[in-house]
């Protein structure tokens, strides 16, 4: 509901940065926290908002925050989204560049960790998949691929409907199994 305005308790905004007239992934995610508040201030270069009393108190920033961000702002378009990002995390200031679709399917981080693992499937071949964000040493996931229609047609009807090896044939034989046919497009 707040929009672009969450941070989990703290301001935070979508910003743009370099090059947002042409590449619709040119942005970069600011949270202004109130520990950091005097670093951001130093590197947006408004260094007098520190002692400002409209500005020095979470309290004080709030009903400015367009304003605010209108600032920082000013001062991410000067820079890409990873070199702000590489600027601000020198100073601990929480951000995250807005990734694209490549971007995420390139990132090796991503693929270390296993936020996206590569899967292998008999008709569609090698795709990418987003992994289990959760990692628990006891209880280790694989991401598999998703079955093919009616592969395990056989191995439900016995294992867990009971059916003998003959009444699945018999099951098959009455053609109530047959794939749905492919209709040509028209």
């Amino acid at each position: 509901r707040a929009g672009n305005d969450s941070g989990g308790g703290q301001p935070g905004r979508i910003l743009k940065c370099k090059g947002w007239e042409t590449d619709p992934n040119a942005y970069i995610y600011f949270i202004t926290q109130a520990p950091v508040w005097e670093k951001i201030c130093d590197v947006i270069g408004e260094p007098t908002w520190k002692t400002d009393p409209g500005y020095a108190k979470p309290a004080a920033r709030l009903p400015k925050l367009n304003a605010i961000f209108a600032r920082i702002e000013q001062w991410t378009m000067t820079k890409t989204k990873f070199e702000a990002m590489e600027i601000l995390n020198k100073d601990d200031i929480p951000c995250g560049p807005i990734l694209s679709m490549k971007e995420l399917a390139e990132d090796q981080s991503l693929r270390a960790t296993g936020t996206v693992v590569e899967v292998d499937h008999p008709e569609r071949g090698k795709y990418l998949s987003v992994g289990n964000p959760i990692k628990l040493s006891e209880s280790p996931t694989e991401v598999t691929r998703s079955p093919l229609l009616g592969e395990h047609t056989d191995e439900i009807l016995k294992q867990v409907l009971g059916f003998s090896d003959h009444q699945v044939a018999e099951i098959h034989d009455s053609g109530a199994l047959d794939p749905p046919r492919k209709v040509a497009a028209e």
